[in-house]
């Protein structure tokens, strides 16, 4: 059975364009385009040109010697040539035969190690500093083009933000307001319940001082009605006793005259 074979990833190009300053040199314009295993360099100080262009075997022969994986030593130079790293010194020094040598200094297991890297003259100096020219240029619009969209992206946020915080304190007012409203009418209402109970409360006291009234004025007409009842019956034995008192006075004379007769 025939397979075909797997189709070829494509490797997608990445550019990074720096201006290098060197330890006792003048500075130099580097511009990179890397690719997943391999690279390629171009250096120009504004005269003259140099190039790099390191192979697949180039980079896996130097990450072998670093014991890296060709992937982390691509992405260490992409690194310290894409941003100049503060930690490390810079050098671009004479190699012989026209060549220059690239390197930077690095720490790795607390032991200072250096990166080198041999470049030679460009076949056309004058275009491989154009390229590096036209790269600064263009990369200078595309940045100044998001300068722009970024700067019309805020003032865009900020208008939002100011609607926002307009929004947010009549917001603000508003409930402010509703809150004193609410609570003027709370109030009212509250004040309007006092005096309803206040003059219930001044009701009840009312009839609970009538009834302890009337309940005083019954209890005197009862002490009253009870004397009056125990003087009736006071008066009346003592006219029984007058009227039994009166007869035995009638009896006694009689018998005394009965007496006179007989003798």
């Amino acid at each position: 059975m025939d397979t075909e074979p797997a189709p070829a990833t494509v490797s997608v190009a990445r550019h990074t364009c720096i201006k290098l300053e060197t330890d006792g040199a003048e500075p130099v314009f580097v511009k990179g385009t890397w690719f997943d295993s391999h690279f390629h360099l171009s250096i120009s100080d504004g005269l003259h040109s140099w190039v790099c262009n390191a192979s697949d075997e180039d980079v896996r022969e130097r990450a072998d010697q670093w014991d890296q994986p060709v992937t982390d030593y691509i992405q260490f130079a992409e690194k310290h040539l894409g941003f100049q790293q503060p930690g490390s010194v810079y050098r671009f020094s004479d190699a012989g035969g026209g060549h220059k040598r690239l390197s930077w200094t690095f720490e790795k297991g607390g032991t200072k190690l250096e990166w080198r890297c041999k470049c030679q003259p460009s076949t056309d100096s004058r275009k491989t500093t154009a390229e590096i020219m036209d790269f600064l240029m263009d990369a200078n619009i595309r940045l100044s083009e998001e300068v722009v969209r970024q700067t019309q992206s805020f003032s865009r946020l900020k208008d939002e933000a100011e609607k926002c915080l307009a929004q947010s304190e009549r917001f603000t007012n508003e409930k402010m307001e509703f809150e004193s409203a609410i609570y003027a009418k709370f109030v009212a209402v509250l004040n309007s319940k006092k005096r309803k109970i206040r003059e219930l409360r001044d009701q009840l006291s009312k009839k609970d001082s009538s009834a302890k009234l009337l309940k005083e004025e019954e209890e005197d007409s009862t002490d009253k009605t009870e004397t009056y009842d125990e003087d009736n019956d006071d008066a009346k034995g003592e006219e029984e006793s007058s009227d039994e008192n009166a007869g035995t006075s009638k009896a006694t004379p009689t018998s005394k005259g009965r007496r006179r007769k007989r003798v």
